[in-house]
């Protein structure tokens, strides 16, 4: 869809509720517009023991979380919490690093004067989002990285790419999350340097994100290298990106702020037009309540909690 028809197709299909939600406070009545009825899909990984990870950071691990501290008649130092001695349970998580999973890097990940995780604003929080499609490229050559041609194409059939927008690189590697011997193995898709310069220099994006957890091949990690040392964020390990639509969608940024942090545990969510044939709505997956377990959650071998059956 050319992006001078998206947004409006968007107001068109939400005009109905804008007439019923005027009378709202605030922003109220644009959720109902726009927002109620939309579709959202999810872009991220889940983050789990056994995962693709760089070779010399080594995987997380989960576990019961235990009682730091004793309460008398309740709980001793050391014991592990269960529904059925103490009603709850919580579960401990040894992560080797910040850059595990779908991530958002900011640029203390490489920079020592860059800003760190704690630093990016709340302005983060909602862009409109861009998806550039190399998939076909990447299917002839894995090796493929984006290039100024490839945004070239894309502003030639949507219009120019908006300032301030995420521009998520559409490679189709995510496919291949669950071979993690083959995930990080070059060649792999990225994105090349003279394309990040014309997004961020040209198109002044917010930041950009691609599929595999390195944003190039190249010896030195170039593209990565000037992101960072120019006081750019980006997001990795990016997930569904083939389920939303090139242009006319937003994006929700959510992430983990520990303090100082040289990386975040992210959360993206594409937020698409009411039509659009991927996704769930509210309706469909309101939130609350939530589903309940097929079975009785236990910890795998891992210490991830899962529906287990009874035996």
């Amino acid at each position: 869809m050319p992006r001078h028809l998206a947004l409006p197709l968007t107001l068109a299909l939400a005009l109905p509720s804008m007439s019923a939600a005027q009378d709202s406070p605030g922003l109220w009545g644009a959720y109902d517009a726009m927002f109620r009825d939309a579709r959202y899909i999810d872009l991220t990984h889940a983050f789990e023991p056994v995962q693709a990870v760089w070779p010399a950071f080594g995987h997380a691990q989960f576990r019961a979380a235990t009682a730091g501290n004793a309460i008398e008649g309740y709980v001793d130092v050391g014991e592990a919490f269960t529904y059925e001695d103490h009603g709850f349970v919580a579960t401990a998580y040894d992560l080797p690093t910040d850059q595990y999973g779908t991530q958002l890097d900011p640029p203390a990940h490489w920079n020592p004067m860059g800003a760190t995780i704690s630093d990016l604003p709340a302005t983060y929080a909602i862009r409109p989002l861009v998806v550039i499609d190399i998939s076909g490229k990447v299917a002839e050559d894995a090796g493929y990285h984006l290039q100024v041609a490839d945004i070239d194409a894309w502003e030639a059939a949507h219009g120019r790419i908006p300032e301030g927008s995420v521009v998520m690189v559409r490679s189709d590697w995510h496919k291949r999350w669950d071979d993690i011997e083959r995930f990080n193995q070059k060649p792999f898709p990225g994105v090349g340097l003279e394309a990040l310069k014309l997004l961020h220099e040209e198109r002044g994006i917010l930041f950009h994100g691609h599929e595999p957890l390195d944003t190039d091949t190249t010896p030195d990690l170039e593209g990565e290298y000037w992101l960072m040392h120019n006081n750019y964020a980006q997001a990795e390990g990016v997930a569904n990106l083939d389920e939303v639509p090139e242009a006319g969608a937003l994006i929700i940024v959510g992430f983990a702020k520990p303090l100082g942090g040289t990386g975040g545990y992210a959360r993206y969510v594409a937020v698409a037009p009411a039509d659009w044939e991927h996704g769930v709505t509210i309706d469909e997956m309101p939130g609350a309540p939530l589903p309940t377990q097929t079975a009785p959650l236990a910890r795998d071998e891992h210490g991830v909690m899962r529906p287990t059956p009874s035996e």
